[in-house]
């Protein structure tokens, strides 16, 4: 193996069961659990198993000072591989090399008790890293003024909020100072100016010639930290090389509509054959600017007649939640029926979603919300904003603001009478 590499990844493949017995490379919390259930599972009968690959024959070298962006939707297989690099879990075939001090945050307070202070986590979750005692200590004021949590650092962790927790275990992580990093998008968890403090940190270890691994499904992230970035999808690699040339992949493939499984699909009356995504003038575009608007384009297939559908297209941001919805019912759009081929288009008002990466969910139900006709999942795209990110919430709105001439008025909450 050459000395200019950090990690070489041959054929690794990882296999889960999805229903009854575990892999025997899984944690140890997960077989504690299978026991426990198969303890009491009715008559020890064995249930049926099934599995799922979640990589397939991955390979790939990393070198050096590298940094390497990893992106793909949601069940790519991304966080499976850094976990497996990581150690947090063996693959089920296939091997990898890592040549140095590996520092990891896969999951928000990853290494932490949950009844323990921030202070004493400092040092559980910095002896699971790898650092001594002794090295803990030494860093251990670097860490706090970090993750300015000095007022917090006496209080047990469960009452941190999912903010406070990525801060805390950020610093830790980071002040290992890891010949080579893993991050699994728990950046986007932390507020603005936080992300800003944990990217520039990251930059900095590059100067130690650092290796950094980032998961993201923040383009602009990957744009700025990025040198090189890899596309997955179901396992695989699908695309490695320049950043640019792997977000137009990645991009390009988010546009396909995803089928649903065979054994769902049957039941429903209407699928969806295709779908586009265009700016109001038209031209196809997956990246759109806060505030523009977006034209969608459906087409629909009836396997019967649909009277009185009620077409719904929901925004999902990446961490699933559930942003907007557009509802035909809602917005006085009445479509008598769909019988055979029909196309219908949507143009939204102008899009006050905060930067960050959505995926198109498309839901055909009757007028009364009941009776399902349609769920698949179409094309992802990006909102664009140099400042509003999830830290702002889910979109931005403004407010009419003023200024009040007479200082002496003052409201009930002001005054003492609120709540």
């Amino acid at each position: 193996m050459d000395n200019n590499i950090a990690i070489q990844v041959d054929k690794i493949s990882k296999q889960y069961d999805l229903i009854s017995e575990r892999q025997r490379h899984d944690t140890i919390r997960e077989l504690i659990t299978e026991r426990f259930r198969s303890a009491f599972s009715r008559n020890g009968r064995a249930q049926t198993r099934h599995t799922f690959w979640a990589l397939k024959d991955v390979s790939l070298q990393v070198n050096k000072g590298e940094i390497l962006g990893i992106i793909g939707n949601n069940g790519a297989g991304k966080s499976t591989l850094l976990k497996i690099l990581s150690r947090v879990t063996e693959p089920t075939t296939g091997s990898a090399v890592i040549r140095g001090r590996v520092g990891s945050l896969l999951e928000v307070g990853t290494g932490f008790h949950w009844e323990l202070t921030g202070r004493e986590n400092i040092y559980l979750s910095g002896a699971i890293l790898g650092m001594t005692k002794e090295e803990i200590s030494e860093k251990f004021d670097e860490i706090v003024n970090f993750s300015e949590l000095d007022r917090f650092l006496d209080m047990p962790v469960k009452r941190y909020s999912s903010g406070m927790y990525v801060r805390l275990a950020f610093s830790v992580a980071a002040h290992l100072r890891p010949d080579i990093l893993l991050l699994d998008e728990v950046l986007s968890v932390g507020d603005l100016d936080f992300q800003r403090k944990c990217m520039d940190y990251a930059k900095s270890l590059k100067e130690d010639n650092a290796t950094i691994l980032l998961v993201s499904h923040n383009m602009f992230s990957i744009k700025s930290m990025c040198s090189r970035a890899l596309c997955m999808e179901d396992g695989k690699i699908l695309f490695d090389g320049p950043v640019a040339e792997a977000i137009e992949y990645y991009e390009r493939n988010s546009s396909k509509i995803r089928d649903l499984r065979k054994d769902d699909a049957h039941r429903f009356a209407v699928h969806l054959t295709d779908m586009t995504l265009s700016d109001e003038e038209g031209n196809p575009c997956y990246v759109f600017d806060h505030g523009q608007r977006m034209r969608i384009r459906l087409k629909l297939k009836a396997t019967k007649p649909v009277h009185d559908p009620n077409i719904i297209v929901a925004f999902v941001r990446s961490d699933n939640v559930n942003c907007i919805n557009f509802c035909t019912a809602l917005d006085g759009f009445t479509l008598p029926s769909i019988d055979g081929e029909s196309v219908i288009e949507l143009l939204t008002p102008n899009l006050k979603l905060v930067a960050e990466f959505y995926t198109i969910h498309v839901v055909v139900r009757d007028r009364s919300f009941q009776n399902l006709h349609l769920f698949q999942i179409g094309p992802s795209f990006h909102i664009r904003h140099d400042l509003l990110n999830p830290h702002f919430g889910v979109f931005h709105e403004p407010a009419r603001w003023s200024l009040c001439e007479d200082v002496s008025v003052r409201s009930e909450f002001s005054a003492g009478k609120g709540v």
